[in-house]
């Protein structure tokens, strides 16, 4: 049987590993925006949180006598550079990229909500409210997004209309 910490410390290094994605994905985003500068301005905001957050999950692993997983940080790093310019042969990177950044909000809030249950369970205080602290950033940022979806998709059209400009990004 594997000890629960045991559990913990893996899908902690899962979720590092899971913001080590997300910051060259948000990063390789956030560089080709040119004409939604609000989005262009949170996607930044979000990737300074994000390396942040990323530096106290391994505080948190550092406290457990373990460290992050670097065979998981690179294959996470470099999905998240190929998901980050997957966008660029599209005619709606933006929208595919909002939707993606959303969805990657969603699988992050929901490991963060696993992580807390799971270090309450085990009596780590200090993890859970570290990952609890992470958690609000994420559902503020998913709910950043989801509040303008509307907004977003206007935009792109109006873009679209425009041949002088471009909707892409």
């Amino acid at each position: 049987m594997t000890d629960p910490r045991d559990h913990l410390l893996s899908w902690l290094r899962d979720v590092h590993a899971a913001e080590e994605q997300a910051i060259k994905m948000l990063s390789s985003f956030a560089r080709r925006i040119e004409n939604y500068p609000e989005l262009k301005a949170r996607i930044e905001q979000h990737v300074t949180e994000t390396q942040r957050q990323s530096e106290r999950v391994r505080e948190c692993l550092r406290r457990h006598g373990s460290d992050a997983s670097t065979l998981k940080d690179t294959g996470t790093k470099l999905m998240g550079l190929g998901q980050g310019l997957s966008g660029i042969f599209t005619s709606d990177e933006i929208i595919k990229g909002v939707l993606a950044s959303y969805t990657f909000e969603q699988m992050e809030i929901a490991s963060y909500k696993i992580l807390v249950a799971a270090a309450r369970r085990l009596g780590d205080a200090e993890t859970a409210r570290v990952c609890e602290e992470i958690l609000q950033e994420e559902l503020a940022m998913a709910g950043w997004l989801e509040s303008r979806f509307g907004e977003l998709t206007g935009k792109f059209f109006d873009l679209e209309a425009d041949e002088s400009v471009t909707a892409k990004h």
